[in-house]
């Protein structure tokens, strides 16, 4: 008997030792993330407005380029860029409209990947579910945290083993943003414009 509870002993202080805060998780992704940081990032983000409703996209992001996939009120919109000039090609039109990139943009790496960083700064972290491939964590704003700009609440879930992140909602001001289907590897060709691509398509390039 003392045998057996000597070895109960072991093994639940071999438990804690193991065990992770949230902190130490939300960490561990973001180096999870960090070490693929060029290989470029695919999502999908969701946004909801109230009243006017709920939209969709696709985003692929590589260093300076990106493609962002849309489509609104049935017409598809597609937007490549390479951080100095943009494409938009609307199904409407069945036109390419080239412009100028705003030169105050972030990079698009940093655009997608912003929140996923220092999300335990300015927040209260508790874990509010657990499966055996995930954890869930539901992070308040702190009431220390005078950041204006910054979602009131962030769900965030990550995966087991590989510490990647699953998904990630965030509300604020009544708008609520949904990342999810995230995964990594990008090609040059998946970020860039290619007018051999879209043969009957008529292209205005206001640059």
């Amino acid at each position: 008997m003392r045998k057996l509870i000597f070895l109960i002993s072991a093994l639940l202080c071999s438990a804690a030792a193991l065990a992770q805060t949230p902190e130490e998780i939300l960490s561990r992704m973001e180096t999870a993330m960090a070490a693929h940081e060029k290989d470029g990032i695919v999502m999908t983000v969701d946004v909801k407005i109230p009243i006017l409703g709920a939209m969709s996209t696709k985003t692929y992001a590589l260093g300076e380029k990106f493609r962002l996939e849309a489509s609104m009120a049935g017409v598809d919109v597609i937007t490549w860029s390479d951080g100095k000039s943009k494409w938009t090609y609307t199904s409407k039109d069945n036109e390419v409209i080239i412009e100028k990139e705003n030169p105050d943009r972030p990079t698009s790496s940093e655009g997608d990947t912003e929140m996923f960083n220092g999300i335990a700064e300015g927040y209260d972290v508790t874990l509010s579910k657990e499966t055996d491939k995930a954890w869930y964590f539901n992070c308040k704003k702190s009431k220390d945290n005078k950041e204006k700009d910054v979602p009131k609440t962030i769900d965030i879930v990550v995966a087991k083993g590989t510490y990647y992140p699953v998904s990630l909602s965030a509300q604020m001001k009544g708008i609520t943003v949904t990342m999810r289907g995230i995964s990594f590897g990008v090609t040059e060709k998946q970020v860039s414009f290619d007018a051999k691509d879209y043969p009957n398509v008529k292209i205005t390039d206001k640059r």
